[in-house]
């Protein structure tokens, strides 16, 4: 997938449905892929110095592996919004070294994954094209600071999705397969107790997508009945159904695109879309094999090391 070269940090405040768009973009097309990193750091180019010492920070700490103090620790009236500013001009800085979006994540679907953080609603992320690993990879825990792994049901996006009346059948058209995920997350805050906003700002703790095999999202299938077991070794750890990611996986989807709206922008054909845990997440050891498997998707599976 192409990704138009991301807006600056100086650039100014676009109308929201007129975003400006990167090179390679034609003037005015739908959608505005990366017009929220304008909505998110601008106006004033991050001039509140404590947001950009946050993203600063957290960057440094992915790339050195190393923990910080939680950010609402450090600055207690920080604001959902400020938290995505910071999550998208850390997403921003990593598309100038050369990475490209692959897509997004919903995070904090399930009941257990709110219960075990600490917090009461769904968050987002941003995936990249470096955080993706293949089906039966082996993963490096000495690149991530706290890993923990979580099985999910994932989309690749047939067609565009944006706009603020989205419903799940509207979804279930624009997907073009489905699949299961594992995937990896991280915290850069030393545990995985933290707000709404600690969660956002560190890009939903997203860091790497082990993507199993893709079918075709049948007529038939139903997911929200989809039981989702995961094996650790071999040995069966949780099973839940895809009904507890916000009482079916599309509907994870609905909220992500009403989101992604209210800042000018939403899905693209090609996308990766990871629609949330259906459990607990699960710590990762070294010389585990983690796998997932339900009764009409392709497994998927990655080994620790």
């Amino acid at each position: 997938m192409t990704t138009p070269h991301p807006p600056t940090v100086a650039s100014p405040v676009p109308d929201r449905r007129r975003q400006a768009c990167g090179a390679g973009e034609r003037a005015g097309a739908w959608p505005p892929v990366l017009g929220a990193l304008a909505v998110f750091t601008s106006p004033g180019r991050l001039q509140d110095t404590g947001l950009a010492a946050a993203a600063n920070d957290l960057l440094a700490a992915e790339r050195s592996q190393q923990t910080i103090e939680h950010l609402t620790r450090r600055r207690p009236g920080l604001t959902i919004e400020d938290a995505y500013r910071i999550q998208w001009t850390n997403i921003q800085q990593r598309l100038v070294h050369g990475a490209r979006i692959a897509g997004h994540k919903v995070g904090l679907t399930s009941l257990a994954m709110q219960q075990q953080i600490g917090v009461d609603q769904p968050d987002s992320g941003v995936l990249l094209d470096d955080m993706l690993l293949p089906d039966g990879s082996t993963l490096p825990l000495d690149q991530l600071v706290m890993p923990q792994v979580e099985a999910e049901i994932a989309f690749r996006l047939g067609s565009d999705l944006h706009g603020p009346d989205v419903d799940a059948p509207t979804v279930r058209a624009a997907v073009g397969e489905v699949l299961l995920a594992l995937e990896v997350i991280d915290t850069r805050y030393g545990d995985w107790r933290m707000t709404l906003q600690d969660s956002i700002a560190d890009n939903a703790a997203a860091a790497r997508v082990v993507a199993g095999p893709q079918i075709a999202l049948s007529a038939g299938l139903d997911l929200d009945s989809e039981q989702i077991t995961v094996r650790v070794d071999g040995e069966v750890v949780v099973s839940a159904p895809g009904s507890a990611v916000l009482g079916g996986p599309l509907n994870s989807v609905v909220w992500l695109v009403r989101q992604l709206d209210r800042y000018g922008a939403g899905l693209r054909r090609g996308d990766l879309v990871l629609a949330g845990a259906v459990h607990a997440s699960l710590p990762l050891h070294p010389g585990t094999v983690i796998e997932a498997s339900s009764p009409h998707l392709p497994p998927v599976s990655v080994r620790a090391v």
